[in-house]
């Protein structure tokens, strides 16, 4: 998880260094990776020029382009200013960037919204635990140990379909009712709380469908990420294919890290799975080829090669090579 950190005073700046020394370790291993950290006071205190940035906009301007960007926020500060400033850039619950609240020196930790989603609750314990801070959790199905169904929904990279649902479910599983579910190879005889199915059949409180695509990816180096979002994004419309139904993004090792793809990756919440040559070279079916590709990375083709063995055993392609300004993209379905 990447976030960004703004705090205000020199307790909070020597906070923040302490968070970060001591969750860098640990932000390989799927830990949290603390990338800009910020003063949004009037001017830095002294000894921490170096380890932190001037936010140069108001504090709600500054949170706004982490909405914008999908950036995780860490705020050190108050709950009453983060709460006055974040309202305007609150806009939906399953898309909003996790936010998370801390006090000048570091004993608490609050996730405030994108709980489960978001990956805020998750987060939060992390850091109490890299601090020895005490995490504060408000969401009720966490502190009662009850069934969440957009967390499940998260796990198992589920689409919502009825997002309404998500409530009435959760708040039988925290009213300690049993919560049932049923898949589509399991049709329901009765009403469920829970439906994993492609098809709008029989009666539930909450639809959950599986995400069936899988989007091919080669790049050359250094493409910016404003247009590997704009060329992805026109693939899928032109396909009629929501990003919402997008399992994850594929490709050749050698280029997982490339920062226009974990762009992509962080901003709209889509896993990147990477395959090497050898790999890549097993993949069945027939592809497009490039001897020059082969050159530079070992393999004829990557996108659609990629898109295909992620999208599993059943995956097929459905869209060939797309190629343009540096990228190829191809998209494969799962049945």
């Amino acid at each position: 998880m990447k976030f960004d950190l703004i705090c205000f005073t020199k307790k909070g700046c020597e906070t923040a260094l302490r968070l970060k020394d001591k969750l860098a370790p640990h932000k390989e291993e799927g830990g949290i990776d603390l990338r800009d950290m910020y003063f949004g006071g009037e001017k830095i205190p002294e000894g921490f020029e170096d380890a932190l940035c001037p936010a140069k906009e108001s504090i709600s301007g500054w949170i706004k382009k982490r909405f914008e960007e999908n950036r995780g926020i860490i705020f050190i500060g108050a709950m009453g200013i983060l709460v006055r400033s974040v309202s305007e850039s609150i806009k939906d619950k399953l898309k909003d960037p996790p936010v998370i609240v801390m006090d000048d020196n570091g004993n608490y930790v609050i996730p405030v919204l994108s709980g489960h989603v978001g990956g805020a609750n998750e987060a939060a314990l992390l850091i109490a635990k890299a601090i020895d801070a005490i995490p504060v959790i408000t969401t009720s199905s966490d502190i009662n140990d009850a069934f969440s169904a957009d967390l499940f929904a998260k796990q198992n990279n589920l689409k919502i379909i009825n997002r309404e649902g998500i409530k009435r479910v959760n708040r039988n599983a925290i009213e300690e009712r049993k919560v049932t579910l049923s898949v589509k190879d399991y049709p329901p005889k009765d009403k469920v709380d829970v439906l994993v199915s492609d098809e709008d059949e029989g009666e539930y409180l909450l639809r959950l469908s599986e995400k069936k695509y899988t989007v091919g990816v080669g790049l050359k180096k250094g493409i910016s990420a404003e247009v590997l979002e704009e060329r992805i994004d026109k693939v899928l419309k032109e396909n009629g294919i929501d990003r919402d139904d997008v399992f994850a993004l594929c490709t050749i090792d050698i280029k997982e890290d490339e920062p226009a793809i974990l762009n992509y990756r962080d901003k709209y919440r889509i896993p990147v799975i990477s395959f090497d040559k050898d790999i890549l070279n097993k993949a069945e079916g027939e592809f497009s080829s490039s001897d020059f590709v082969k050159e530079i990375t070992g393999v004829d083709n990557v996108c659609e090669r990629a898109a295909v063995i992620g999208a599993g055993r059943n995956g097929f392609l459905i869209v060939r090579k797309q190629a343009g300004e540096g990228i190829t993209i191809a998209i494969a379905k799962h049945e």
